[in-house]
């Protein structure tokens, strides 16, 4: 072969990769996207650095993805709407997204509780699992357009904490005219055990329990309750939080805004929800242990629920279930696939995770 030839192929070839390596860095590629800007409004104390943060952190990757030409400012509660009217701005237009509990507008729907958490449900992985392998994401959206929106994952709590008590709990009756703040169908099922369940924000939770006017209040785990100060006016902590064994929050976008978005940009937000749920789970976990250790040294009395309340709201929660499938059809189209990965995931865990789990827990208790 012509050695005259190679090298002219060469030296072409490395001239082509030379003009186009400035277009390929060019940001003449980023000025061709839309510069688009959006507000999202959190339902989430600012004061609350991983559940508030998790929008920022959205936000931020979001910015990151697209070379700063999507925008996101996020607000918190109050500053444009308040906290739980945070679902409805989105659906008017007033907001183009916010960072929400969907639990805490079953009022609207009660299969929005699927996309936070059923009470006895599925734990923080199978959650995951069922929301990106399981069809979760997809069944959801078909709900959530008949609201105008278009909703995601954008973090997870990780198993929550049972709530504080101005007084013990040792039996189901003493549930019996109990206020306290719990939303979506937890609620219900307390109400059902003769509790008296009440929806609060999050920044009204302290003075309510300070002055009586609740009894007790669930919000989420050791980090977050001991900024929000609950146990300088309630020192029962119990758990486990029967009502969410995980609690997804969720990113939900006005429909028409989420139509809107080049290809790229949806993309864009896909990535930066999933990155901010990993970043929420992980930062509480590795927060939440040292955070009861200071809880409980400065005079918390940590208390399980007794098997009777247990058994008694299990029993409703599951009750509630069918009667919310057999009438609502909406309900019913999510659970029957919900349930079925529920349950197959819970045979497998029992094989797996939770034979791991009780060996450890077994030999840390008798260290």
């Amino acid at each position: 072969m012509d050695r005259r030839a190679i090298l002219g192929r060469g030296a072409l070839a490395a001239t082509a990769a030379g003009l186009a390596a400035p277009i390929l860095s060019s940001p003449a590629l980023a000025q061709s996207a839309p510069a688009i800007r959006w507000r999202l409004t959190s339902s989430y104390p600012t004061s609350l650095d991983a559940i508030h943060g998790a929008g920022h952190v959205f936000a931020r990757t979001v910015a990151e993805l697209t070379d700063d030409r999507f925008q996101i400012r996020v607000f918190g509660p109050g500053e444009v709407v308040p906290a739980l009217q945070a679902l409805d701005a989105v659906q008017a237009g007033t907001v183009e997204a916010c960072h929400t509990t969907c639990s805490f507008y079953t009022g609207k729907n009660p299969a929005f509780a699927f996309a936070t958490g059923l009470p006895f449900g599925m734990n923080t992985r199978q959650q995951s699992a069922w929301m990106y392998e399981g069809g979760g994401i997809d069944l959801l959206n078909e709900l959530f357009r008949g609201y105008n929106c278009y909703g995601l994952p954008l973090g997870t709590t990780g198993a929550q904490m049972g709530g504080w008590f101005r007084k013990e709990i040792k039996a189901l009756a003493d549930l019996q005219g109990l206020k306290m703040r719990i939303a979506g169908l937890g609620g219900t099922v307390l109400s059902r055990v003769g509790g008296v369940p009440q929806q609060l924000a999050g920044g009204d939770l302290y003075p309510a329990l300070e002055r009586g006017t609740i009894d007790a209040v669930e919000w989420l785990g050791p980090y977050d309750d001991e900024k929000l100060g609950f146990h300088k006016v309630a020192p029962y902590y119990y758990y486990p939080a029967w009502w969410e064994g995980a609690a997804n929050t969720s990113l939900m976008v006005n429909l028409d805004q989420w139509n809107a978005l080049p290809a790229s940009y949806k993309a864009a937000v896909r990535v930066a929800a999933a990155d901010a749920t990993s970043w929420m789970v992980a930062r509480y976990d590795t927060r939440n242990p040292e955070a009861l250790r200071r809880l409980l040294a400065q005079g918390t009395q940590l208390r399980a629920f007794p098997r009777e309340v247990m058994d008694a709201c299990y029993r409703e929660a599951m009750a509630l279930e069918q009667e919310l499938a057999a009438k609502s059809p909406e309900f019913r189209k999510i659970h029957e696939p919900w349930a079925k990965s529920r349950d197959d995931m819970r045979a497998w865990f029992r094989v797996a995770e939770l034979s791991f789990d009780s060996y450890l827990a077994q030999v840390a208790a008798r260290r």
